[in-house]
This record gives C-alpha cells, structure tokens and sequence, in this order.
C-alpha cells in the first residue's frame, strides 16, 4: 500500500506541473493514467464498475465524481482532482484543490484552510482513538472558520477494495465511533463548501454540486494506523 501510495502522489504531482489557465481536465486525466501505468499500475478509479476515467475533477461548485470533460481551466478557477492507484492488489487515494492561476484572497484562504483541516485530522489517526475523533476535528476546524463540512460524503478505510470500512464521517462527536487500531489504512477526506452543505446529484449520474452554487473544496489523503503514529501513504510533494 505505501507504494500504491507513492504511485498516487506521483500522479498527482504531475498533476500539479499542469495547472493552468487554458488546459482540459481530460488532459489532466491522460497526464495521470499516463503516469500510473507508467510506474506499473492501474488508475483505482477505474476499477469502479461504469467509471471509465483515471481522475475525478471538480472545478469550482463541483464537489465530488466529477467527469473529465473539455472544460478548458479559467484564471481564477479553483479545480479539485481526486485519484488512486492499484498497486499488487491494493488501492491508495489522494485528493487536493488547486488554485488556477490568479486566485482571489478569498479563494484562497478557502483552499488553505481546507488543507489545515486535512493535516490536523490526520494526526487523530493513531492507536486508541475513535473515528470520531477524526470527524471532530474535521468539523470544529471548517465550520469555526464560516464554512460547511457535507454531510452525505465521507472518508472511509480502504485496502484490496477502494471503499473499505469503517466510514470517517467530516462531522461526529470525539470519543464516539469505532475504535482506530494498528494496521488499519483509512483515506481521509474534508469535504466542504464555502456556502451551505446542501449537494445535488447532476444528470450524468455521477457529478455532484453544491446547491447553492458556492465553491467547493477537496483535501484527501490514505493514512496508515502505527503504533508510531498515522504514516501518510500519499505523501505530500513540493508541487501539492
């Protein structure tokens, strides 16, 4: 799993060389089936029955399973990319919302806070803990800074399946849920938006938007439990 992880991160940091004004998120999605394979896996996304892409995309309002389409990225944009890759039988997943270009204060104090909410989160990740320990954090930080955690999406354990129990919920109680134990590898997730929580589901059957029309943000990382502490899978690279 650590190197199905390594195989993701480097997906995603070709990902972020190619950020830019003018660029397709189809292009974003063959830039990084191009280097999944190329380092001997296979996109997990794939691997999902229906779902031909290797990345979901999710600029602005879009929060999740977004398709990669011919939207041409704007000046200003802020685009989520979310990935995974299969490795010898085992999964990895990683997410991260880009700022394209130029971006406004507003936008990007968004962003940062998001990334904030994903890092503190993930220390929670250790032996004795509760998963609700993990979704406390995730919604004190988020919804302390004005924004709102979604409700109906989560994180979730994953392995040999790409979505594994337990579920890790961006809201909860600390203290409460499943206990975290050594040896469970767990893709945690802040899903939030910068208006209301309320989502909707588009025609394609997959894309999910905000109903209200707000930016929404997307910080992911696969996290592995150690009596050390949580090991980042998907390790943060100089580009993301």
């Amino acid at each position: 799993m650590l190197k199905a992880g390594e195989i993701a991160a480097a997906a995603m940091g070709e990902i972020a060389k190619n950020i830019r004004p003018g660029i397709r998120t189809s292009d974003l999605d063959k830039i990084a089936e191009e280097k999944i394979r190329k380092l001997q896996a296979e996109p997990s996304f794939q691997k999902v029955e229906g779902y031909r892409h290797s990345i979901c995309s999710t600029p602005n309002d879009l929060v999740v399973h977004g398709l990669p389409s011919n939207y041409v990225l704007r000046d200003g944009d802020i685009l989520g990319v979310d990935l995974g890759a299969y490795y010898q039988g085992f999964h990895s997943d990683t997410a991260y919302t880009f700022p394209v270009g130029k971006v406004n204060r507003e936008k990007r104090q968004f962003l940062s806070v998001g990334e904030k909410t994903l890092q503190e989160a993930i220390k929670q990740a250790k032996v004795g803990n509760r998963i609700g320990d993990v979704s406390n954090k995730i919604q004190t930080i988020i919804e302390d800074a004005g924004y709102s955690v979604v409700r109906e999406l989560a994180g979730h354990g994953i392995g040999r399946a790409l979505h594994e129990d337990p579920l890790v919920p961006g809201r909860g109680r600390s203290g409460n849920g499943e206990e975290i134990k050594e040896g469970m590898v767990l893709a945690i997730e802040v899903i939030y938006n910068l208006g209301r929580p309320s989502i909707k589901l588009l025609a394609d059957g997959w894309t999910i938007t905000t109903a209200d029309g707000s930016l929404s943000g997307l910080f992911e990382r696969t996290v592995a439990v150690t009596v050390e502490g949580p090991l980042v899978l998907t390790k943060v690279t100089a580009e993301c």
